[in-house]
């Protein structure tokens, strides 16, 4: 069932555990975050990123909706990072009602007034939004930010942001990254626990692919309601395919049996997330 992303982060904080927000870039990805999600009966958000956007557009975004609408779980389907004011258009006018603006690589001010910009016209569709206050390092979708570029959350900076611009969840900087973490990952949960004690709106965490338990845990104890999951996915999908291939001595000739491979890797994947971050069984 399609419902608000204002719904699933509030019975997420309500509840004490975090949704998964799974990017997808074709029709085998959604079957395998939509699978995972009806067999552990958990809540979810799919997300396209601004580059498979470019890729397979408005009709990745229609299949994204439709899943949603036919699932017997709640579902929202979510622009995650897009910049573009055309594209987030023509996307709400399709039917999304959750989008994420990203200025996070604009300077403050330039950050709050293209959020503040992008919230009158995503409220105006009755669509929410995420936004971003600090700029997290690591590569996504082709845009790459080396770690001296990259700058923590401010919590004083983030009570202001969310006041001027009206967003409806705020993703935060505190040591995470996109991609995989080059070493041993280091989260700044005292910056994390202010930020949640004087921010009212739900918190996101981006870069979740290889966190430890403990970690994540501990950021929905702090007020994460929904971390991003899309490294870990991308190597099952890669991997899944990859496995089936080699798996004889001759190319596969049955394509549904190559797909399902990698649905069942990604699949696999995005259960244990579901499992990890507590959302499994509360659909």
């Amino acid at each position: 069932m399609l419902v608000s992303t204002r719904e699933l982060l509030e019975a997420a904080a309500a509840g004490g555990y975090a949704i998964g927000g799974f990017n997808v870039y074709n029709l085998e990805w959604v079957q395998a975050v939509m699978a995972a999600a009806e067999a552990t009966r958990s809540p979810v958000l799919i997300q396209i990123l601004p580059g498979a956007f470019k890729l397979a557009g408005l009709p990745l975004v229609a299949l994204g909706l439709e899943a949603a609408r036919q699932a017997t779980v709640p579902v929202n389907f979510h622009l995650d990072h897009h910049t573009a004011k055309a594209d987030i258009t023509a996307a709400l006018e399709l039917g999304v009602t959750s989008i994420m603006a990203d200025g996070s690589h604009l300077g403050y001010q330039e950050n709050v007034a293209f959020t503040r910009e992008l919230v009158t016209l995503a409220h105006g569709y009755g669509a929410n939004v995420e936004a971003e206050l600090g700029l997290l390092s690591g590569s996504e979708d082709g845009y790459t930010v080396e770690a001296w570029q990259a700058s923590l959350t401010d919590p004083d900076q983030a009570v202001e942001f969310v006041e001027r611009t009206g967003v409806n969840s705020l993703a935060v900087c505190v040591g995470n990254v996109h991609g995989p973490y080059p070493g041993e990952p280091q989260l700044d949960f005292e910056r994390l626990a202010h930020i949640h004690a004087r921010v009212a709106v739900p918190l996101i965490m981006h870069g979740a692919s290889g966190l430890p338990e403990a970690m994540i845990k501990r950021s929905i104890e702090l007020g994460i309601c929904k971390f991003n999951v899309n490294t870990e996915v991308r190597n099952a999908y890669v991997r899944g395919l990859h496995d089936h291939v080699t798996a004889g001595d001759q190319l596969p000739k049955d394509m549904i049996a190559l797909m399902n491979a990698a649905i069942e890797a990604m699949q696999a994947v995005v259960m244990a997330k579901m499992m990890l971050f507590g959302c499994a069984g509360k659909a």
